[in-house]
């Protein structure tokens, strides 16, 4: 195991997760190195227990570790007191789909409101909310001559909000992993909340797709 102020905030909220009974999308889970620049980044998606696949709501959580925050957390192992304290910079995609139907757009903002969770000093922020189309053309191996002559495609909806923030860590926390668990709660508390929400939302989902059940 490795000892690492990024690998304990991770395994925190992987923790606090699953002590809320959200389910890991396990294939959507990524570890990565920018070779270039030196930045670390932690992408996982959480659903609600049921769901089927794909889930009808989903949260996207993006985290970086910046070359700064690495560079900050080094000096402070040796016993440098650093200009800054690392920082964790978060990203929270809160996600419905599956949508047969255009969503009503004041309803879901409503769930959503302009400011999220407060992990850090600071809260979370709405930057954006997206809505999207998609047409799945039919596969023309499968499709009937009809469908292909009359252009047919599967159409569904799905709506995004994503929040931005980032945690500064504090000295404590850097003592102890164990104090990063109340931050990974704080934000446990409001995905479960919001995906409930959001999943209760009077808006019409398409079943799951059988292919991916299996």
């Amino acid at each position: 195991m490795l000892d690492h102020l990024l690998v304990d905030f991770i395994a925190a909220v992987q923790e606090s997760f699953d002590r809320a009974l959200l389910e890991r999308q396990a294939v959507e889970e990524r570890f990565g190195v920018d070779v270039f620049l030196g930045d670390v980044s932690w992408e996982t998606s959480y659903s609600l227990p049921g769901e089927g696949q794909p889930p009808r709501v989903r949260v996207d959580l993006s985290v970086d570790w910046p070359t700064w925050s690495q560079t900050a957390y080094r000096s402070w192992t040796m016993g440098e007191t650093p200009a800054e304290m690392p920082e964790a910079v978060l990203e929270v995609a809160m996600r419905i789909q599956r949508l047969a139907e255009t969503p009503a757009r004041d309803r879901v903002i409503a769930v959503l409101p302009p400011l999220g969770p407060s992990p850090g000093k600071d809260p979370l922020v709405r930057t954006a909310i997206t809505i999207e189309e998609v047409h799945d053309d039919l596969d023309e191996h499968v499709a009937s001559d009809d469908e292909q002559a009359g252009g047919a495609s599967a159409v569904y909806w799905a709506v995004e909000g994503t929040y931005e923030g980032s945690i500064r860590f504090e000295e404590p926390q850097l003592e102890d992993p164990a104090t990063l668990m109340p931050v990974a709660e704080v934000l446990t508390r409001w995905v479960s909340s919001t995906l409930v929400r959001l999943a209760d939302l009077p808006l019409s989902f398409l079943p799951p797709d059988p292919a991916d059940a299996q």
